[in-house]
């Protein structure tokens, strides 16, 4: 039975020129996601202290329903798993709304 050790390294070559543009689009794309998430973060944020301010509640439960309904349809249309995209925006929603009940604390 052969030793990891001595098993040739998987994976493309160092110099795969292919795999290399991929991953520089990935990249590209990872960053603009951070930049947009910060936008929204700021804009929530904004949102945060106006419902602090006003007395609302952290939470709209009927807001986020139906922006997860929304969004799963656009990620149907847009060959996205829904399940997928409904995990990811309720992640950010309850980010949110930790963030909008410290405010309120």
């Amino acid at each position: 039975m052969p030793v990891l050790d001595d098993m040739p390294a998987a994976g493309p070559a160092p110099d795969d020129s292919v795999l290399k543009g991929y991953r520089q689009s990935i990249d590209n794309i990872d960053a603009a996601l951070v930049h947009l998430l910060a936008e929204r973060f700021k804009v929530t944020q904004a949102v945060g202290r106006y419902k602090a301010q006003a007395g609302l509640p952290p939470a709209d439960p009927g807001r986020e329903e139906r922006q997860i309904a929304r969004l799963r349809h656009l990620a149907e249309d847009a060959q996205l798993d829904p399940e997928f995209s409904e995990k990811f925006l309720r992640f950010i929603i309850d980010e949110v709304i930790r963030h909008h009940a410290q405010m309120q604390a």
